[in-house]
């Protein structure tokens, strides 16, 4: 009986040290090398820069924290491994997983990419959202991305922009002309078609080139983000409402071949990351836009202006010039604008209703 017993404890102790050894050996550390995921991320903001770069490096974060860090994540502000404006080739060659960025700074590859930033005469967040999620917008950014081996995602917006920063005042469409502004996108096609030079400058180096007078004028972002570039040092005329960028939307373009690689879940987390860094960054903006207006009105003796509707006017006649050499780019082109259109038409009549209508009597009730 004592010599079954002792078999018995033998081959139990046995059978668990050679299922530890086997565990060892072929699952412990394959399994954590084969489960981590490693991403690197390019950024076209500066590091800690308020809005963009807090809310890429925040998505960065949020990647980590919903993978219980299985993503090993690095994330690269402008000019830390590439130049701002070459992320979009580090991350197309394989060479980094992932980019955050303004999509429309890749037009000159494609007109197409400007849409999924923001264009003249286009589209709020709340819009451009309904378009991309549930119009056919999406759809369209794959066939582009896919063209390049990319899959893109909606990572932020800044909501209505400013209308840009100039050393004169703009009370006709005739004073664009030469005035060597920084614009990107389709933007800075309007501007040149009214006579003007437009500029595309990473955000690093607008400051630098406002106050030298390499250029007459700029636009940004918004009041939060313009205080504090403090290009009030070099122009005091502040203009609104902003033509070319109503709904600026930030993009997570990722290499196609790597994020297909990985499992579903994976891809969902990083659709997820992005999905809210989207509202949290709209949201960031909204809260914090209103008070630095108020100080740099108060405190740096900005001089708030509005565009005059014959000048809108003017620069709607130079959109619509635009829109037409974009259309005969090609048909992808044709697809995505006529795309657009019909979003902006129907988004637009609801929201005059909806939005407009509401803020409009809300405001007028409360003498806002």
């Amino acid at each position: 009986m004592k010599k079954n017993i002792k078999r018995r404890d033998f081959l139990k102790k046995a059978a668990v040290g050679g299922a530890a050894i086997a565990a060892t050996s072929t699952l412990a550390a394959p399994a954590i090398a084969a489960d981590r995921v490693d991403i690197s991320i390019v950024a076209t903001w500066g590091r800690d820069f308020p809005g963009l770069g807090t809310g890429a490096q925040r998505f960065a974060d949020r990647l980590t924290a919903l993978s219980e860090g299985r993503f090993n994540v690095q994330y690269f502000a402008a000019n830390e491994r590439v130049g701002a404006f070459d992320s979009f080739d580090e991350v197309a060659s394989g060479n980094s997983q992932m980019y955050h960025a303004a999509d429309y700074y890749w037009k000159g590859r494609h007109p197409g990419w400007a849409y999924f930033t923001a264009v003249p005469f286009g589209l709020t967040y709340t819009e451009i959202n309904a378009w991309i999620r549930f119009q056919g917008g999406q759809e369209l950014w794959d066939e582009l991305a896919d063209d390049y081996g990319l899959k893109n995602f909606m990572c932020g917006n800044t909501g209505v922009q400013m209308g840009g920063w100039f050393n004169k005042e703009i009370n006709s469409a005739g004073d664009f002309s030469g005035l060597k502004m920084r614009m990107p996108g389709l933007g800075g096609d309007v501007l040149a078609k009214m006579g003007g030079s437009p500029v595309s400058l990473p955000g690093g180096q607008i400051y630098e080139n406002l106050v030298s007078g390499a250029i007459d004028a700029t636009e940004w972002v918004g009041p939060w983000n313009d205080e504090i570039m403090k290009f009030y040092e070099a122009a005091k005329y502040y203009y609104w409402p902003g033509f070319h960028e109503p709904g600026s939307m930030l993009a997570a373009g990722c290499n196609k071949s790597w994020l297909t690689s990985l499992s579903k879940t994976d891809q969902t987390i990083i659709e997820a990351s992005a999905t809210a860094e989207n509202e949290i960054m709209m949201s960031e903006y909204n809260a914090k836009n209103g008070a630095a207006l108020a100080r740099l009105i108060k405190d740096q003796g900005v001089k708030l202006k509005e565009f005059s509707d014959d000048v809108y006017d003017s620069i709607k006649e130079a959109s619509d010039e635009v829109y037409a050499e974009v259309k005969a780019h090609s048909d992808l082109a044709a697809r995505i604008h006529s795309s657009f259109e019909a979003a902006r038409k129907d988004l637009g009549s609801w929201g005059n209703l909806s939005d407009g209508g509401y803020l409009k009597q809300r405001n007028r009730a409360l003498g806002v």
